[in-house]
């Protein structure tokens, strides 16, 4: 291999390049320089293939593998034997990895690991962790079963953490969360993910606020244990411009008291099936910096609550109402006449809106990029053939013409290659 100064390769998914191809990286002039590599999906590379790989290029820093279910830990192993400078790994669904894995990179100077979808890691790893990686800022241990309490005890000492992701994480609680966010971390943290951490409580969000000054993007997706009680809490953090609370038990009380905040960015409330137009209404009034927000599957939220979200959110670009049923074609009027950045908008399931919201979105949201309309029986397929037509006569100039998915002109769905392809992406199954 020629190219002596490159320093990032991606050998993403060539199921055609072999441990003989890496050989080359230790014979040849060369990639000795390679920093960041990725050799995600390349289940065909050996133990021999990673050897390789640490004779030419032991000057690697980040490195990722995902979606390869050969990975073992003697690959890594054998890696790490020459590469004693990676600094950050990334490895989603590699489930034979075990600790084995971690006890060897802890010869390198980690400063963040993601690892997803793992049933082999458990405590230990963050044990090992807590006691050889001081430098650690982003860890990532989503989908690992076999993590529990006794791991965030044990890293709670560590003192740079500013990334702690354990969704999917089913045997956290309370016991786990907060002695982490008192520990030495907690006033540092910037991100906190806890979705579906099915026991943890009010308890936990409550020693978040109080700890976590530092604190910008939480997820208590389904954490059902969670109630107005500690969102309450939650309404006294400044530093929070991004929340999801899907599935959690909060209601329109809960709502005001985030309404105090006003300076969220973010906010997802899927499946919050007890805030109606009243909580939303006195959220939107509270704040003037929303841009994301998605209601989907509450089924008390009609048009006024979407009424409260054009009129007092006009920085509004994603929205979804998907599978709120109250909706009518004047909740799209609405948006239409208001939100004139929106580019994502989810209307799915919302079975009263016609061809009438086709008309007023093509009229008011001029830079609306994705629209998804799963479901809308009461729109119809000619009137999504008009709008595409219109859409193909547009002139973009220099910018790149929205994306398409859904009918065509003869009521079939446009092939991969098709030139519908670089038109406004709809997903419309009306037919289901």
């Amino acid at each position: 291999m020629n190219f002596p100064n490159l320093q990032y390769l991606s050998l993403a998914h060539c199921r055609k390049f072999t441990d003989k191809g890496l050989q080359y990286l230790g014979t040849g002039t060369g990639c000795h320089k390679l920093i960041y590599l990725d050799l995600s999906g390349c289940i065909q590379i050996s133990v021999d293939g990673f050897r390789n790989i640490a004779n030419g290029c032991s000057g690697i820093q980040d490195l990722l593998i995902n979606e390869m279910p050969t990975l073992t830990d003697r690959c890594i192993q054998a890696l790490v034997q020459k590469c004693r400078q990676i600094t950050s790994v990334v490895f989603l669904d590699s489930p034979h990895l075990s600790d084995t894995t971690f006890k060897a990179l802890t010869e390198c100077k980690l400063v963040k690991v993601r690892i997803e979808g793992n049933n082999q890691i458990t405590d230990l790893s963050f044990k090992m962790m807590s006691k050889c990686c001081q430098y650690i800022r982003h860890i990532h241990f989503a989908g690992c079963p076999k993590i529990t309490d006794v791991g965030l005890k044990m890293i709670s000492k560590l003192k740079n953490i500013l990334v702690l992701n354990v969704a999917d994480c089913l045997r956290i609680s309370d016991r786990g969360i907060r002695p982490f966010v008192r520990g030495s971390s907690g006033a540092k943290l910037r991100e906190l993910n806890l979705a579906n951490c099915i026991h943890v409580t009010d308890a936990s969000v409550k020693e978040i606020a109080e700890r976590c000054h530092q604190l910008t993007y939480l997820n208590l997706h389904h954490c059902e244990n969670v109630t107005d009680a500690g969102i309450e809490a939650l309404g006294n953090m400044l530093s929070v411009i991004s929340i999801d609370l899907s599935g959690t038990c909060i209601s329109d009380k809960g709502l005001r008291a985030l309404a105090h905040h006003g300076k969220i960015k973010q906010l997802s409330l899927l499946e919050c099936k007890n805030i109606s137009d009243t909580g939303l209404q006195v959220f939107c009034k509270g704040t003037k910096h929303l841009e994301y927000c998605h209601v989907s599957c509450c089924p008390q939220l009609t048009d006024e609550a979407v009424k409260a979200l054009a009129f007092h959110c006009h920085r509004l670009t994603s929205v979804s109402i998907a599978g709120c049923p109250k909706m009518t074609d004047t909740c799209i009027l609405y948006l239409a006449s208001a939100c004139h950045y929106l580019h994502f908008l989810d209307i799915s399931g919302c079975i009263n809106l016609t061809d009438k919201a086709l008309k007023c979105l093509w009229k008011g949201c001029k830079q609306l990029q994705i629209l998804k309309m799963l479901y809308c029986r009461n729109i119809t397929k000619q009137a999504v053939l008009k709008y595409t037509a219109k859409l193909e006569q547009q002139d973009y100039s220099d910018a790149d013409p929205p994306s398409w998915l859904g009918y065509d002109r003869d009521g079939n769905v446009p092939s991969p290659k098709s030139t519908s392809e670089n038109l406004l992406e709809q997903i419309l199954r009306n037919e289901k």
